[in-house]
């Protein structure tokens, strides 16, 4: 493991698994801590493969005294960062937390830490820990903490600071409940689990409105996303009696998070929290690419859940056409009100085609498709940034995003944004007919996988390549990315040259 010494975040880390690796991997990771930390001092530790991340929250002061605040699991990691961290950790047990917790505060005695900190540690299998660093600062992660101890942190740092003693013991600290926090990210969670996005905040809604959820964010509606910072939105909180009722308030959180104008890592988020690996505790540092071998592909749905979304979809459209006929300022008499109460329509949903019947009855919609019969309440508002919709007595809170006047809507559906179409049966067959648009050949073009600035170019016009050699490295929001060839060829084209800033899918070198 290559590791920045003044690093935090997972910027400035590698895993180097050969002689080629941890070359450029230590050229990479040193340029990233002198851009992130302004020290680009590095150091070089055993890799442990597989583990469980777990650290211990420590308080010191002045007079000698600290204490553990118990633990905090932070396993589902990218790219060495933390994407949602829990306290306490499903997987240790009061003998192991409090040998944990022991060590932690006696390298705080031994040092004379006085404030807020956090010792890591790499956990196996077995329960043998291994120390890996000590955090000398409040963690992104400390607000459960606070959930599950009822321990302000903050003040307790400050008092520290003031040159108070500790009014806690340890027998005053104690786990009640259960606590997630899940990083929300101005990433693409479908490249890589999460490359940057940037953009201004067309629409923000946090979703304070549910019971113990807590947001620490520092944006709202307007603000700009740049390439210069940390890629995080907010940190979503919440807290619950046992780890189910947690897992539960933040998928309810989540789906009630409306977020428009940058691409976001929800979608990423909210499969993990109802992935089976994650709800039975089976956690290790290798949880996203063992979960998802071939990348984050955004919630596969089952034929139930395609049946309740295409059953919604059916009726958005129905409401959209009702609504087109409306004249306003104008009551139009009952008596001569001609509006259709039946749909029968083709959707199109994840590739595959369905008809759906969709009949109006008073306030309420029927619907008929993949072989199933369902009720839809219709009393969303299509123009209202959530759609609580009830199928079947079912509630799930969705989000439509856009709706076209050629039948697409795009509509958020447990966390992934759906690119559907409902169009009649005659417009479907007609689609048909149209000629295809042939999309152009980019396998010898290096386009930028997110906005960024350019650090360095390893090539030129007329320079012969070999598949997997550096052509540049791109840096996002502190993080430097390798930009290699995906075959041998000849440079034809290069558009980039350092200090300048690129779009995503930019075309940065081409080869012939």
């Amino acid at each position: 493991m290559i590791k920045a010494s003044a690093g935090g975040g997972g910027k400035g880390m590698r895993i180097a698994w050969n002689n080629k690796e941890a070359k450029e991997g230590f050229t990479l990771s040193q340029q990233e801590a002198a851009s992130s930390f302004g020290d680009d001092r590095i150091l070089v530790e055993k890799f442990v493969d597989k583990p469980r991340h777990i650290e211990i929250q420590i308080l010191g002061d002045k007079h000698g005294n600290a204490i553990y605040l118990n633990e905090r699991e932070c396993s589902i990691q990218r790219r060495n960062q933390k994407v949602i961290e829990e306290a306490p950790s499903v997987f240790l047990d009061p003998e192991t937390r409090k040998a944990m917790g022991e060590q932690a505060v006696a390298l705080s005695k031994n040092i004379g830490y006085s404030s807020a900190g956090t010792v890591e540690f790499l956990v196996d299998s077995k329960k043998n820990f291994y120390f890996l660093e000590m955090n000398t600062r409040l963690q992104v992660e400390h607000p459960i903490t606070e959930c599950i101890t009822g321990v302000d942190i903050v003040h307790q740092m400050i008092r520290s600071a003031k040159g108070y003693p500790l009014r806690l013991k340890q027998s005053d600290i104690p786990i009640r409940g259960w606590a997630i926090e899940s990083r929300v990210y101005a990433e693409d969670p479908f490249k890589n689990f999460g490359l940057p996005s940037i953009g201004r905040l067309t629409q923000y809604q946090e979703p304070l409105h549910i019971d113990n959820v807590r947001c620490d964010s520092g944006v709202e509606e307007g603000s700009d996303i740049s390439i210069y910072y940390d890629a995080m939105i907010c940190k979503l909180v919440c807290w619950g009696d046992t780890r189910e009722e947690a897992i539960k308030t933040s998928i309810k959180a989540l789906d009630s998070y409306v977020i428009r104008g940058v691409t976001h890592n929800i979608p990423l988020l909210r499969d993990i929290l109802a992935e089976e690996k994650f709800n039975l505790g089976e956690l290790t540092t290798d949880y996203l690419p063992s979960t998802y071998p071939d990348g984050f592909k955004g919630k596969q749905l089952s034929q139930e859940e395609k049946f309740e979304l295409a059953s919604v979809i059916g009726c958005l459209h129905a409401k959209d056409l009702l609504r087109n006929r409306q004249l306003i300022g104008t009551l139009r008499q009952k008596s001569r009100d001609r509006s259709p109460i039946r749909w029968d329509v083709m959707a199109t949903i994840m590739g595959e085609q369905e008809p759906i019947t969709i009949i109006k009855e008073g306030e309420h919609f029927r619907t008929e498709c993949y072989g199933r019969q369902g009720t839809v309440k219709s009393t969303f508002d299509l123009a209202a940034p959530l759609l609580p919709t009830n199928v079947n007595g079912n509630e799930e809170v969705m989000q439509l995003i856009e709706i076209g006047i050629v039948g697409d809507i795009k509509i958020r559906y447990k966390g992934t944004a759906f690119h559907t179409k409902v169009m009649s049966k005659e417009a479907q067959y007609l689609t048909k007919l149209m000629p295809k648009k042939v999309a152009p050949d980019k396998t010898m073009q290096i386009v930028a996988p997110m906005p960024g600035l350019v650090k360095s170019v390893s090539c030129a016009v007329g320079d012969e390549v070999a598949e997997g050699q550096q052509l540049c490295i791109i840096e996002a929001m502190k993080m430097q990315n390798s930009l290699a060839a995906a075959h041998s060829g000849k440079v034809k084209i290069v558009n980039i040259k350092v200090g300048q800033t690129v779009e995503e899918d930019e075309l940065l070198v081409e080869l012939e």
